[in-house]
């Protein structure tokens, strides 16, 4: 298995990463969390905004690389999941650092460990990595490819053979961490750039709902479902790499599925971006919304 990872570079860009990301949490908060019928922190029921803004900032501050946290509507608290290499101290340092917002955290640990899905064998080729392709889209008449920003952070080209001998594209653009997403533009003009997943045409993309049944398809382990368990979940995979506004599901994957579709009928909804698990097992992946990165290039499914 190969888990490619961005080093951190700089205490002053993680610092500056780690406040952007604070600032999008607490307002993906106050839209979450009606202002009717709330209650304050420390007691039962539903916390307010404010509470469930600390709680998360908490869990955001204590940087314990494995966690992965969003608000839960259903609960009216901050779920907070983390993987097999949290330590009970590193759950009790985020509670202490939540203060009197504490309550407003719900842990849940699951098997594995949170990191990006990226490894050898067969589907888009890097130089010394492989992927998943996303979606295909364009801008006018160019046309590219979505992947996750893990896959193309410090790829050149792209090939579709192992060999790679067949050129795909040159990368055009990567965000990653924070965000997940990258782009690839084609540039081999011989082969067909259908708008669908396998057999199944794509004519829209959007952001889903908690407990949308979803499909993933990888090239590791292919065709997949689930439901969608959270919006705007932040991950911490460690090294520095924190991403936010993740789509959190039940579906499995596995390395090499990074960068691959989730979808629904004809409706694209994300792109693989990491989790803990396998296909055997069962596991918690998290996605790219893929609007995000259309928006982000100006591009549209295609």
């Amino acid at each position: 298995m190969r888990i490619k990872r961005t080093t951190l570079r700089t205490t002053t860009k993680r610092r500056t990463r780690l406040t952007a990301i604070a600032t999008g949490l607490v307002a993906a908060v106050a839209l979450a969390v009606p202002s009717a019928g709330s209650a304050s922190a420390g007691t039962t029921g539903t916390y307010d905004a404010v509470a469930l803004a600390k709680a998360s900032n908490s869990v955001l501050e204590a940087d314990v690389a494995g966690t992965a946290w969003a608000v839960d509507p259903a609960t009216g608290r901050v779920a907070v999941t983390v993987d097999s290499t949290v330590s009970a101290a590193e759950i009790a340092k985020i509670k202490k650092a939540a203060g009197d917002a504490a309550g407003a955290i719900t842990v849940k640990r699951v098997k594995g460990t949170f990191a990006p899905l990226i490894s050898g064998g067969d589907a888009t080729y890097a130089t010394s990595w492989r992927c998943s392709l996303g979606f295909n889209a364009r801008r006018g008449t160019t046309q590219y490819f979505v992947t996750a920003g893990h896959c193309t952070d410090g790829a050149t080209n792209w090939y579709s053979n192992s060999s790679r001998t067949t050129v795909l594209g040159p990368t055009e653009g990567s965000s990653f961490p924070v965000n997940d997403y990258g782009l690839v533009r084609y540039t081999n003009t011989s082969i067909s750039k259908p708008s669908a997943v396998g057999s199944q045409t794509i004519t829209r993309a959007a952001n889903p709902t908690v407990g949308t049944t979803v499909y993933r398809r990888g090239s590791t382990t292919g065709l997949h479902s689930g439901r969608v368990t959270a919006l705007n979940a932040t991950v911490n995979y460690g090294g520095g790499d924190i991403v936010y506004g993740m789509i959190q599901t039940n579906v499995c994957a596995e390395p090499g599925d990074s960068g691959g579709s989730l979808y629904a009928g004809t409706t694209a909804y994300g792109l693989t971006s990491g989790g803990s698990g396998n296909c055997s097992s069962g596991g918690t992946t998290f996605f790219q919304p893929v609007v995000e990165a259309l928006n982000a290039y100006g591009l549209t499914i295609g």
